[in-house]
């Protein structure tokens, strides 16, 4: 509004006080002050007029005489001439100079010296507690008069426009302007440039994402404007640009002085599973994994963090890829120089197991420098299947150097060798013939681990469980965790193996066996097993003979199972003890020999030839020669049947050549039929 149009509104006030000659004016009706002229003042409940105003009122009063000879009548032309030029220095779109009447809760009254008084949300004012009544202020005159009859001022509208022209030029010209972060909002954050409010959108913040806007709030930070809008207000600005033009400019600097073996330094930016990215100042490096520690570790993170400053040495430089390898051991010397100073061999060192495999456990002794312990040096005494079952990661232990390569970067460490090792001294604590107490440890076919003392097992074989019993499988005699007491038979040092015996508790028997079963000595034995030479029999609990096949009773006999079962008693005769070797033979021929033609045909009724189902394969007789050496012992009885057949002969029954024939075969019509071999 110009001030032709201020002029024109303030023609009715001047129509309101013709004054001619001495003759007083026309009054018009009285106005209420508390309905009209205020503007709605009457509302609020209290005058917004100015002092001019005030006064300008007074003779708006019926009561006035308004004399254009008098001195009041002067005065009155005075007030209205010096109201027409107040109004016509105010126009809308202005910014004028007001001050702070009142401060209220939400909103700060402003005198600019019009009619009324104007009203500014508290929202508008930055640092609302360092504001006073009486401090005067820049606002913007929107409107003269609002539907309340108040003016309208804005201060954030008077910030703007003051600093318009300055804001214009810089985003014309592309300048980097100064700016203070004032609050975070949705999208991004407000930022205070040059006084007035811009909008930074999150993307353009910064290079890279930043995880947490608050921290940026209240820093002073350089920016670029990159939208504007008059009307609107709208201010956009970027910090993005400036840093990549500031990293444009490092780059090229950089690229210029970079060289290999460098030592420069960085700010870690991100950090990855096989390394970290550090920014040397406009280019990235790779800081690798293995380049970061001489140590073992698992991931970057435990070495640095992103926003760390770091020194790095340059290993390797491509220019033409812009890639840059870096090394942050490389600074540090390398740590197996002198390592056979600080560790020789025999010493005893600490460490932490930082791995394990399948043959053994790496300790680490320092950063970088780490020992192995074999499987085989992790016990004296016990046979570890895992190096799991003793150590675990992370675990602290004590360890003896055994040997130190230095060319090769190893080194050899002993677990068990902490401790003296117990068989040096077995020989002196269990001597050959000590009788001990120990428990079963586990069962094998071909005998048993009782163990004597904590880690040291010793073997008692099934040859030495019974004297006269031949033991199978040490299940017939013991089962896992018996408590048993044995005999030490025999010690290897060297070997690291014990020998025992729990038949050697008692006096051998065989001596009195030899005279309880002398030959010609007549006994009933019960089948136990069923070999392809003969059968072994059950004299007593404790006592086993065997009978081989050609002195079953059967003369055409080729298998015992074509007549025999297990569990079958027999008659017998023996015919050759053997207290050596501990074996007892029986005969059921030499039995028959000496008995009646009943009994003889009682037998052979009992015990007819039956047709064998089984078939055996030609060319077994290996495989069931070895069958029956495993049954009977570490010795077969083939030879030893042979030698008896040789030693006796007696007439053995026979069956029946043809259908004609009967009888028995005379000792010296026919020679014996052969054991199959």
């Amino acid at each position: 509004m110009d001030g032709t149009e201020l002029g024109s509104r303030a023609t009715p006030r001047e129509e309101r006080f013709s004054m001619t000659g001495g003759d007083k004016p026309t009054q018009p009706a009285p106005q209420n002050d508390a309905g009209g002229g205020a503007g709605g003042a009457g509302k609020r409940g209290r005058s917004r007029r100015s002092p001019v105003y005030a006064e300008f009122a007074s003779l708006d009063s019926p009561a006035a005489d308004v004399d254009t000879g008098g001195a009041l009548g002067e005065a009155g032309i005075s007030l209205a001439g010096e109201f027409d030029n107040m109004l016509s220095s105010f126009s809308e779109g202005q910014i004028v100079k007001g001050t702070i009447t009142e401060i209220r809760e939400n909103e700060i009254i402003v005198d600019v010296g019009f009619k009324s008084e104007g009203t500014i949300p508290v929202s508008e004012f930055r640092g609302f507690d360092k504001i006073n009544p009486g401090d005067q202020i820049d606002v913007f005159l929107e409107k003269l008069e609002n539907q309340d009859g108040l003016v309208v001022l804005s201060k954030e509208k008077a910030d703007f426009f003051k600093v318009w022209d300055e804001i214009k030029d810089g985003y014309e010209a592309q300048r980097v302007m100064e700016g203070k972060v004032a609050r975070r909002i949705k999208g991004g954050l407000v930022v205070s440039l040059l006084g007035v409010d811009a909008f930074l959108p999150g993307s353009q913040i910064a290079l890279r994402q930043v995880s947490n806007l608050d921290d940026l709030i209240g820093q002073g930070l350089e920016f670029k404007i990159i939208k504007i809008n008059k009307r609107r207000r709208n201010i956009v600005i970027s910090r993005r640009i400036v840093l990549e033009e500031q990293r444009e400019r490092q780059k090229k600097t950089l690229l210029q002085e970079l060289v290999t073996g460098q030592v420069r330094e960085g700010v870690v930016k991100n950090i990855t599973d096989f390394g970290a990215f550090v920014d040397l100042g406009g280019v990235d490096g790779l800081l690798h994994l293995t380049d970061m520690t001489w140590g073992r570790i698992g991931h970057p993170s435990e070495v640095v963090s992103i926003g760390d400053k770091i020194s790095v040495k340059v290993l390797d430089f491509d220019s033409e890829r812009e890639k840059i390898s870096l090394g942050l051991k490389q600074l540090t010397p390398h740590p197996w120089d002198g390592v056979e100073d600080r560790y020789g061999a025999s010493e005893r060192v600490t460490g932490k197991v930082v791995s394990i495999t399948d043959y053994g456990a790496f300790i680490e002794l320092e950063k970088g420098v780490e020992g192995l312990i074999h499987i085989s040096e992790m016990s004296w005494t016990r046979h570890v299947k895992h190096p799991s079952k003793l150590l675990s990661i992370g675990e602290i232990i004590e360890a003896v150097v055994l040997k130190v390569d230095k060319d090769h970067q190893k080194i050899s460490l002993g677990l068990k060798q902490v401790a003296p090792d117990p068989w040096s001294l077995i020989e002196d604590k269990y001597p050959v013939g000590t009788h001990l107490a120990g428990k079963v440890r586990n069962l094998t076919n071909f005998g048993a681990f009782v163990e004597i003392e904590e880690g040291i097992d010793g073997l008692l074989h099934i040859s030495d469980m019974s004297w006269a019993k031949r033991v199978r499988h040490p299940s017939e005699m013991l089962k896992k965790g018996d408590e048993i007491e044995v005999v030490v038979l025999d010690i290897s040092q060297e070997k690291k193996r014990i020998s025992l015996g729990m038949k050697q508790l008692q006096d051998n028997p065989w001596e009195a066996l030899a005279g309880e079963f002398a030959v010609d000595t007549l006994a009933e034995g019960r089948i136990t097993r069923i070999l392809d030479r003969g059968a072994v029999v059950e004299l007593r609990s404790d006592v086993e003979g065997f009978v081989p096949v050609g002195q079953m009773g059967k003369a055409d006999l080729k298998h015992p199972e074509e007549c025999f079962t297990i569990g079958d008693v027999l008659p017998l005769r023996v015919i050759k003890v053997d207290p050596k070797n501990k074996r007892i033979v029986l005969s059921v021929g030499a039995y028959l020999k000496g008995v009646s033609p009943e009994e003889l045909n009682e037998f052979q009724e009992r015990f007819p030839i039956r047709e064998r189902h089984v078939d055996v394969p030609a060319g077994d007789s290996e495989i069931e020669a070895a069958g029956e050496e495993e049954a009977l012992g570490d010795e077969a009885l083939g030879d030893e049947a042979t030698a008896v057949l040789e030693d006796v002969t007696p007439d053995l029954p026979r069956e029946p050549e043809s259908s004609d024939a009967t009888g028995q075969a005379e000792g010296g019509d026919a020679e014996p039929e052969k054991t199959q071999p």
